[in-house]
């Protein structure tokens, strides 16, 4: 399986790939919006880990353009930003989580 974690914290995005690797994963990382923005837009995963705030942009952006670009790409968002409008928001573009 193929995971993208968009993930801004440099720490807590190889703490995450550290764990997912045991289960052999294969994980990318990225660290911005811009990045993100590059992956979702020439590559294909199954799973993307996403952070909700990014240098340069909207975690929500983001997952706009997945799912324009690839409908089944499950996505889970990660993310500090607990708003209850935040995580409708999220749900109604497509998040799975």
């Amino acid at each position: 399986m193929k995971i993208l974690i968009v993930e801004d914290e440099k720490e807590l995005s190889d703490s995450i790939v550290s764990y997912l690797n045991q289960g052999n994963y294969l994980c990318e990382q990225v660290y911005s919006f811009a990045e993100a923005m590059d992956k979702v837009s020439f590559y294909e995963y199954d799973c993307i880990l996403l952070d909700l705030m990014l240098p340069g942009g909207n975690g929500l952006d983001v997952l706009k353009k997945v799912k324009q670009v690839s409908p089944s790409t499950g996505v889970i968002i990660v993310s500090a930003k607990g708003t209850l409008d935040d995580k409708v928001t999220g749900l109604q573009i497509g998040a799975d989580d």
